[in-house]
């Protein structure tokens, strides 16, 4: 696990024990260390991957983010204009630049493309591109 999931982890486990004041001290070094905004209120889920080391990663504080997920850097998974904020499914990559908005699903093993702007849903599988981001191509996944 990478330095940045590593305080991540510790920041949302102090938070979940309501500890006082150490989920705010972890997450400024995040931003300070990493150049990441990663709330230790936002759920992320085991085996998330910050590649880059997270660099210009910006999270929403309810935001969550599935098992085995790819983030690259400067991705913005963020609320719009009190719309919600993004539910990611398990196994997704979300390439460079990419911004999901607002309160919308994105469904298992789904591919956002780089600097791809997602405002409406992505359905299991499918693999987006564009902005306003569009479903180009939807694939078959085993279930095992």
């Amino acid at each position: 696990m990478s330095k940045i999931m590593n305080l991540y982890r510790l920041s949302h486990k102090a938070h979940q024990a309501k500890i006082p004041f150490v989920p705010y001290i972890l997450s400024r070094i995040i931003r300070l260390m990493f150049s990441a905004e990663i709330p230790y209120s936002c759920e992320l889920g085991e085996g998330v991957d910050l590649i880059h080391g997270g660099l210009g990663v910006v999270i929403h504080p309810k935001a969550r983010v599935g098992k085995k997920t790819k983030i690259y850097q400067n991705v913005t998974i963020g609320g719009r204009e009190g719309r919600g904020h993004p539910n990611i499914g398990d196994k997704v990559y979300i390439g460079t630049g990419a911004c999901i908005l607002g309160g919308i699903t994105v469904g298992d093993n789904a591919k956002i493309g780089a600097n791809a702007v997602v405002i409406q849903d992505v359905p299991e599988g499918g693999v987006v591109v564009g902005i306003p981001a569009k479903v180009i191509k939807i694939v078959e996944y085993d279930k095992k």
